[in-house]
């Protein structure tokens, strides 16, 4: 029989959101008492609150559901954070998972189960909506509306050599600590492959108690998300201990007017100030170089700027420019497989610098990285994970065209 969480009875009502709990049991054998058993014929739609979605094809198999090249599965769930109980592994085969939420942030990466046995795993995934409050909302471009980080459910992307999930428990998480990220295009969570950024990324660092809130934006300025709102929708969900990660930089330098990055200077500066009046602890990131910044340094004075209101303001500083020097130069003649253009990651670029951030974290905020995940090990720059040792599954939505931003 399945185990996981201790069972409650599932409606339709819960899926609605009247109900804190979800117990899902996946597969076509009789389900645990108390979880609603899904088979792989059943299609989101808003009605029901659950289902298979978007593109994939999943299949049951016995207890367990599984599918190749990626398949999508969705709640209906309100903002907010959710705890995710999976339970992984199949009698007859091994198998080997790999989950992303929302737009492809990674959660669990390759995790094994020899045939027969079974590990649950557990991570909390931020769901949000463009509403701050009624009659205020993030101001969306229309190349974002339709991210699966701006809609009205929770997904899930089932990935990996051999998936197997047979049970999903998810349940409101507000006691957790949330990270809050943002910034631009190389922070954003990239909703199609090949792009990637750090952003949705760092997720897979963290144990269950920690949430990663990605509100950057490709495109963005500092300048740009206080006016779209974003700053004021962090500030809605923040609590007490929360951190809020800021990376502006790459596209912030390109205003020529006289008075560019003294305003970048004032409105970090406000920033900090800004989220400190929350209780929250704002951390400030240098941007990473562009790829030809091996050689010649590409931001200009705007890393020095974010370096000096670290000093001013006493917030933390994680120097991911300088890391990321590093980092290149360490690649040396493998650093093309890192880019998918001269600004833009790849999603093996961005997991090393999301292994540098974690690197940064363990070293500047050493109360935080008490949460990391147990087996992933943050980066050091100098000694990357190299090409041929890095084993991803991409996902199933893609779209060539450019980021904005460069």
């Amino acid at each position: 029989m399945k185990t996981l969480l201790p069972a409650c009875l599932i409606s339709l009502a819960s899926l609605s959101g009247a109900m804190d709990t979800w117990q899902l049991d996946f597969g076509t054998a009789e389900p645990t008492d108390g979880f609603l058993l899904v088979t792989a014929s059943e299609r989101y739609h808003s009605a029901r609150g659950y289902g298979y979605d978007l593109v994939g094809s999943p299949h049951d198999q016995g207890t367990v559901v599984t599918g190749t090249g990626g398949f999508y599965f969705s709640i209906l769930a309100p903002p907010g954070n959710y705890l995710v109980s999976v339970q992984l592994g199949a009698p007859h085969f091994a198998s080997d998972t790999t989950i992303k939420a929302e737009s492809r942030r990674l959660m669990l990466d390759a995790i094994k189960v020899p045939a027969g046995e079974s590990k649950t795993r557990s991570f909390v995934v931020n769901v949000r909506t463009p509403e701050i409050e009624p009659g205020d909302q993030v101001r969306l471009k229309d190349r974002e509306k339709p991210y699966l980080h701006w809609d009205s459910k929770l997904t899930l992307e089932f990935n990996g050599q051999a998936p197997a999930i047979d049970s999903l428990e998810i349940r409101k998480a507000p006691e957790a600590q949330t990270i809050f990220l943002l910034g631009d295009s190389t922070v954003t969570d990239q909703p199609y492959e090949p792009w990637n950024s750090w952003g949705q990324m760092l997720p897979v660092f963290f144990d269950e108690s920690v949430a990663v809130a990605n509100h950057a934006e490709s495109g963005e300025t500092i300048r740009s998300s206080l006016a779209a709102g974003r700053f004021r929708q962090v500030e809605h969900f923040l609590k007490p201990g929360d951190y809020v990660f800021l990376q502006f930089g790459h596209n912030d330098m390109k205003d020529r007017s006289p008075d560019a990055l003294d305003r970048y200077t004032t409105q970090l500066t406000q920033a900090v100030t800004r989220f400190r009046a929350h209780g929250a602890h704002p951390v400030l990131v240098t941007s990473m170089e562009r790829k030809s910044g091996v050689k010649a340094d590409t931001l200009g004075r705007y890393p020095d700027a974010v370096r000096q209101v670290s000093e001013t303001t006493g917030a933390p500083l994680i120097d991911l420019h300088a890391m990321s020097r590093t980092l290149y130069q360490a690649l040396g003649s493998q650093l093309e497989a890192a880019f998918q253009d001269g600004t833009h990651h790849n999603d093996y670029g961005s997991y090393l610098l999301a292994g540098c951030m974690a690197h940064g974290i363990q070293n500047e905020l050493p109360e935080l990285a008490q949460h990391f995940r147990h087996g992933i090990e943050p980066i050091d720059p100098a000694h990357p994970l190299l090409p041929a040792d890095f084993h991803y599954p991409p996902s199933p939505l893609t779209d060539l065209a450019k980021p904005d931003g460069d």
